[in-house]
């Protein structure tokens, strides 16, 4: 079908590529550009394609989501690498610590001054017996600030968190601190494996900067018409 597509100057919708593929990845990023403000590359594609897929689909488009946690030094070349690929936005897991997230800036500003660097805090797919059960004593929400606030100290762009805690960390962490969401379901979709979810509109109102989807879209029957539809 044709759809006319709208100005996505501003569309705050990254796809979440999480197909097994460089085929199918193109596939959707060939339908989809003209209705999305970019795209996720995550750990199943990039692992199963490698590098080029960034380049393939267009580095500046991507949030290459590879969500790195390991001691400073390895972080750091592990970031200076991706970020010589031109990417806009990587992460690293808030999890490794204030030195850890800091050497991540340090290096990835060295090699790419453009590239936004955020840090994950508590995945969408967590609620609070999950966490108890790897030793947080506290809420979702109170651990996904208290990591923020690290981020943001240890000079990062911003951070992921899901769609609940929008307000909070907007609260605490200023308006120019990027929130980036997964989590985003549109009103009567199925929740899947995420726990913490808001509809698209509410993310938005609550203050996220970017939305990441992608079984809603990825999985439709006709991916334009629902990605066109969210952005509606």
């Amino acid at each position: 079908m044709t759809i006319p597509a709208k100005d996505t100057s501003h569309n705050p919708v990254l796809v979440a590529l999480d197909v097994p593929n460089g085929q199918a990845a193109l596939a959707l990023t060939q339908r989809l550009r003209p209705f999305v403000g970019g795209f996720k590359v995550g750990l199943e594609l990039f692992c199963a394609v490698g590098p080029a897929i960034v380049e393939d689909i267009g580095a500046t488009n991507v949030f290459l989501d590879l969500k790195f946690h390991d001691i400073p030094n390895t972080v750091a070349g592990a970031v200076r690498a991706t970020a010589r690929l031109g990417v806009m936005m990587l992460n690293v897991h808030c999890l490794g610590g204030s030195e850890m997230m800091r050497a991540a800036v340090e290096a990835g500003r060295a090699v790419n001054s453009e590239v936004k660097i955020i840090g994950v805090t508590i995945l969408t797919s967590h609620d609070a017996a999950q966490l108890r059960e790897l030793g947080l004593d506290e809420e979702p929400a109170a651990a996904v600030r208290r990591l923020a606030l690290m981020a943001r100290e240890a000079g990062l762009d911003g951070v992921v968190c899901s769609p609940q805690e929008i307000q909070a960390v907007r609260a605490e962490c200023g308006p120019d601190f990027l929130l980036v969401t997964p989590g985003v379901r549109p009103a009567g979709s199925a929740k899947g494996d995420q726990k913490r979810v808001l509809t698209p509109q509410q993310a938005l109102a609550d203050g996220a900067d970017w939305l990441v989807i992608g079984r809603p879209i990825t999985e439709a029957g006709d991916p334009e018409r629902a990605a066109q539809d969210i952005l509606n």
